[in-house]
């Protein structure tokens, strides 16, 4: 057995007994770190192509919203609510990036646009408080364990659900990275003309990973609302939520499958570490020292924890295949 199938059996033997052994505050950190770390992948689908985008808060706000409000104010069951959400998400990656594209948009400029976008979905779920209760949130209304409401007082159920949704991600990036869509997204990276005069679909290539990525976020978004049942428009749309999916998985690294699941396993943690140490004293000194060191982490490893920790590995093991030096 390989050490990568050893770990990855390992890992799968710890989901499989986390439920069982772990706390229920424990239990709930868990899900929690599952659902962004998926929410962080789908955005890497994006970030290691070069394609910057800041907006995803949106597509994160839409998928968390839309589906909590058609069950609350007309009954829609979630199952037909969230596919709801992700067509919107969809539909508003074709509005914002058809053009962007059409116009090469690229770089800083895209990721303005991009920046722009989440704001104008924050201002509009702050705005129509009458039905989302604009900065004071908006909470679900709840009827108990029930499938057709997607809730479960019992978070083993969303504990699984957390998982598979998780390893969907996985799978979606390891098919982009071994699929032959992978050489045209890098070579667009690189140089847009460069890549359309090999022949290579620019604006086709960019659309599909972008819709592909918006309809990700706006799933892992619906799972996370029916999970925490509570919405607010700062924690869940936005340009710090934008600026937070961003971060992290580029402080986990967006080059590795795993590197977006590391960095929401850092951050997460870390935050509510710093939370628990300072309690209610110095009053945002947690997220000051939170800040401090994820740009350290940004600054002194580019490539991702992951990406750090596969460089020091490789550099091992082409000292180790060096041959010894013949002393005379």
């Amino acid at each position: 057995m390989t050490a990568n199938r050893a770990l990855l059996a390992i890992g799968g033997a710890i989901l499989v007994a986390l439920p069982f052994v772990g706390s229920t505050y424990f239990l709930h950190l868990v899900i929690q770190i599952l659902i962004w770390a998926f929410i962080y992948t789908a955005w890497s689908l994006m970030g290691r192509f070069g394609f910057v985008s800041f907006g995803h808060g949106a597509f994160l706000g839409l998928g968390a919203y839309i589906p909590a409000l058609m069950w609350t104010y007309w009954g829609v069951t979630p199952w037909l609510g969230i596919p709801l959400a992700v067509g919107a998400s969809v539909l508003l990656a074709v509005i914002v990036g058809y053009p962007c594209f059409v116009r090469k948009v690229v770089g800083h400029y895209f990721a303005l646009v991009t920046l722009a976008l989440s704001q104008v979905v924050l201002l509009s779920l702050t705005a129509a408080r009458d039905i989302t209760g604009g900065s004071l949130g908006f909470t679900q209304r709840a009827v108990g364990h029930s499938w057709y409401a997607l809730q479960f007082p019992e978070k083993g159920y969303f504990y699984v659900i957390a998982v598979l949704l998780w390893l969907v991600g996985l799978v979606v990036w390891r098919r982009i990275d071994r699929g032959i869509s992978r050489e045209a997204l890098e070579a667009i990276g690189e140089d847009e003309d460069a890549a359309a005069a090999v022949g290579i679909n620019v604006m086709r290539e960019k659309m599909r990973v972008t819709i592909l990525s918006a309809a990700l976020t706006a799933l892992g978004g619906a799972t996370y609302g029916q999970y925490v049942m509570y919405l607010n428009p700062e924690t869940v749309s936005g340009i710090t939520v934008s600026l937070q999916i961003v971060f992290a998985a580029i402080a986990g690294g967006v080059y590795s499958m795993f590197g977006p699941s590391v960095g929401a396993l850092l951050t997460l943690a870390l935050t509510e570490g710093l939370r628990v140490w300072f309690g209610t004293e110095f009053i945002g000194g947690a997220n000051t020292i939170y800040g401090i060191l994820l740009v350290l982490c940004i600054i002194f490893m580019p490539q991702g924890v992951v990406g750090a920790l596969q460089g020091i590995r490789l550099k091992r093991a082409l000292e180790a295949s060096k041959p010894a030096e013949v002393k005379p």
